[in-house]
């Protein structure tokens, strides 16, 4: 009997979906397709959905919160990076906005700071401009902004960063 021949009930995976909620945050649309993976149809995952936000398994605003601290202050991601992680998960733009605004940008600079410093001292190069220019496609990738990162670097003293 492979797996795609276990059939389980509605009430079944109602259970299995706030027991994994109850130990880790998710998304609306994460446990929609959990559930699509399991074979259910449109309106039973809406009906599942909306019993585990009912009972508060689900929450979007607290999914959003965990995420962007999660992502901020440990993977050290940029603005932009998350933001489009969260429209992925089909989140609520009012939600996330909010959220972000709670951030101030002192708390990003210092992170983005931190985060080209170490990275300065990896690049290599032929000249600053050369390795400044690296240093910018990185935290672009990182999520984030031109203007912030120009702005960083521009009151970072390169030179005298050690090479350690």
């Amino acid at each position: 009997m492979s797996k795609k021949d276990i059939i389980i009930s509605e009430d079944q995976a109602f259970l299995r979906m706030a027991r994994i909620c109850s130990r880790k945050e998710y998304s609306p649309f994460d446990i929609s397709q959990k559930l699509y993976r399991l074979g259910f149809s449109n309106e039973v995952l809406d009906k599942i959905i909306g019993k585990l936000i009912t009972e508060n398994y689900i929450n979007e605003e607290r999914f959003v919160r965990s995420f962007v601290s999660d992502k901020l202050l440990i993977n050290r991601w940029g603005v932009k990076k998350i933001e489009m992680h969260l429209r992925y998960k089909q989140l609520s733009q009012n939600v996330i906005d909010e959220i972000l605004s709670e951030y101030t940008n002192t708390e990003l600079n210092s992170s983005l700071k931190s985060i080209l410093i170490k990275k300065w001292s990896q690049i290599k190069g032929e000249s600053n401009y050369e390795k400044k220019g690296k240093l910018i496609k990185y935290a672009l990738g990182r999520g984030f902004k031109m203007d912030a990162i120009i702005k960083c670097i521009n009151n970072m003293n390169l030179n005298e960063i050690d090479v350690d």
